[in-house]
């Protein structure tokens, strides 16, 4: 017996993906055979599945390009004639839930230029279940600068800080959860040299931060 449209019925539809249900009075190799389902080629997609009831067996069968099917699973194989089942009601009903859960990392600003020799402390607001993440401080060419740090999340919070490394500019810090799914990096920065000398002209001589004299060794 030929394919028959009306018995060919969507139970599940989505964009990428269907369900299909088929009912035949046909054996299962009949409606297997290759060119069964080329009527209905312009509806089934490869990558969908069938439930197919058939006169000699119930399966579910992957379809393939144009409409062809695959070897499929055998769910019953001495399923009675169709005809003698049509009262059973069978109720098929797939329930899916998902929800967005939002992770950020937002860092705060930092100075343009830190002193050699300071501290460089770092802070960011954490949202999302993010529990710990990793502090790391890299030079302009993104390469990482020891040592890095995994500091926790306290209320929605980091807060630590980094040693300063030697007098350059294009600094970067970067903060990242430990699963490497989220990340913030901040603006360039520059380290500056310690000026712990202040030196003053007066006349021919250079005064030191006190007012004395700078002696010449």
């Amino acid at each position: 017996m030929p394919f028959i449209d009306t018995d060919l019925v969507p139970l599940i539809q989505t964009v990428r993906f269907s369900l299909w249900h088929y009912r035949s009075t046909d054996v299962l190799t009949t409606i297997t055979a290759p060119g069964y389902f080329s009527p209905a080629a312009a509806r089934l997609r490869a990558g969908d599945l069938m439930v197919m009831q058939a006169a000699d067996a119930m399966t579910i069968l992957p379809l393939r390009a144009n409409a062809a099917v695959g070897p499929g699973v055998v769910l019953d194989g001495a399923v009675a004639p169709i005809a003698l089942t049509r009262s059973v009601a069978q109720t098929l009903r797939m329930v899916q839930a998902a929800g967005a859960v939002v992770s950020t990392i937002i860092l705060a600003p930092l100075m343009a230029g830190v002193i050699m020799g300071t501290a460089i402390p770092v802070s960011a607001q954490v949202t999302g279940p993010v529990s710990q993440v990793v502090v790391s401080l890299r030079n302009a060419q993104g390469v990482i600068i020891p040592p890095v740090q995994t500091v926790l999340v306290e209320q929605g919070y980091v807060t630590t800080t980094l040693p300063t490394p030697a007098v350059g500019n294009g600094y970067r810090i970067r903060i990242e959860d430990v699963n490497e799914t989220i990340s913030a990096t901040s603006r360039s920065f520059n380290i500056l040299p310690d000026l712990q000398l202040i030196l003053v002209e007066e006349g021919a001589r250079l005064l030191q931060e006190d007012s004395s004299a700078l002696a010449q060794n």
